[in-house]
């Protein structure tokens, strides 16, 4: 953020975090017109919470960016959007799990409220950009548009949960600490004189504080007991709701291994209500099958296109082909088979360090919006 600019003004989404908090400091540092904005999502009762909890919205994290701001000597808003995130984020949460499928809650956070509602509040408050403390970059191109990047620090990276930006959004957004590395941007907090320098990272879903995401389900539906089956559809238990099971689990299932080799779960039948077991090998597929999917770009490649491709936010980028479908559509085929590749989760494409899309992994029977499913056989 070396760049001078003219004085405009930028809305930063502070959670009370150290990446928040250096974001404002960098874009202060570097000319912008800075007011911080803390969206509070939802109501922890703090009493319960565990000893050493790290997560957002609490009383002290927006305390904590409420004396950030303080200390940089720019304005700070508190905006109560916890109607849009129960309704947004925290019921999409549940219906999916009702739905058979592992949803990541980030990815709707970001996609539903941070870069949609947060422009409008920025609008209000007469700001021209929004900024978060994403580790990621935004490369603006000399010929319009722009691209984003993995963020300097690998080990910190989140463009996984950003595939959902839009070219109007990019050109709206910062991302400042994206060029530096969690231990540069501590250092810094610690020079500048920030509350949260040594504050340590969220973990968890930041609305399940305790960890627990099935309690916090039970609470909310009550599961439907079905059949646990083989592959070969033998009886092998009964469960207690198919949004307590997620694909690739082994533990927790409740039955025995069969023949000596543990059982997994392969897949879940929410038509049947059905948990299906068996073997770590039935886990292996080479095809993903996306809906909704979005390119950064505006544009979905005319041919086939050699990327690479995370099907979960830790796992290691696998090498594949991306053959683009009609109505949001896209298959992915994988060079080497792909363990666990999980209805709800999303799968994110890149070109080197570029970000290029990503889309919502789809049971293998899932059909697009013209009735006829990507051909797995012809898509080459």
């Amino acid at each position: 953020m070396t760049e001078n600019f003219a004085p405009r003004r930028v809305a930063v989404a502070m959670s009370g975090g150290v990446d928040s908090s250096v974001a404002a400091l960098l874009l202060h540092r570097a000319g912008w017109e800075v007011v911080g904005v803390t969206m509070k999502l939802y109501d922890l009762d703090e009493a319960q919470l565990p000893a050493g909890h790290q997560g957002c919205c609490t009383v002290d994290d927006v305390d904590d960016a409420r004396a950030v701001c303080r200390r940089l000597g720019v304005p700070h808003y508190t905006l109560n959007m916890q109607r849009e995130f129960r309704d947004r984020v925290m019921d999409y949460f549940v219906a999916e799990y009702r739905r058979g499928r592992t949803p990541h809650p980030c990815i709707a956070c970001n996609d539903r409220i941070k870069f949609s509602q947060l422009f409008s509040r920025a609008d209000a408050l007469g700001a021209q950009y929004v900024a978060t403390g994403h580790y990621t970059r935004i490369v603006q191109s000399p010929g319009g548009g722009a691209s984003l990047l993995k963020g300097i620090d690998r080990a910190k990276d989140q463009s996984y949960v950003l595939f959902g930006m839009t070219q109007p959004q990019l050109s709206r957004t910062l991302l400042p600490v994206g060029d530096y590395s969690k231990d540069e941007i501590r250092q810094l907090a610690l020079d500048a004189g920030l509350i949260t320098a040594d504050k340590p990272d969220s973990q968890d879903i930041c609305f399940i504080p305790m960890g627990d995401y099935r309690e916090f389900l039970r609470q909310r539906a009550e599961g439907a007991p079905g059949e646990i089956i083989e592959l070969d559809g033998a009886v092998v238990g009964t469960h207690q709701g198919i949004e307590y099971y997620t694909v690739g689990q082994r533990r927790g299932l409740g039955i025995t291994a069969h023949q000596g080799e543990p059982r997994y779960v392969i897949r879940l039948e929410p038509a049947t209500n059905r948990v299906v077991v068996g073997p770590e090998s039935d886990l292996y597929a080479n095809e993903a099958q996306l809906s909704a999917v979005n390119y950064i770009s505006g544009r979905p490649p005319t041919n086939a296109a050699l990327v690479s491709v995370k099907i979960r936010y830790k796992s290691p980028e696998a090498p594949a082909t991306l053959h683009p479908g009609p109505g949001g559509a896209a298959l992915i085929r994988f060079r080497q088979p792909q363990r666990a590749i999980t209805p709800g989760q999303a799968a994110v494409f890149y070109d080197g360090d570029t970000m290029l899309g990503g889309g919502i992994i789809e049971p293998p029977e899932m059909h697009i919006a013209d009735g006829q499913k990507i051909d797995s056989l012809s898509a080459v």
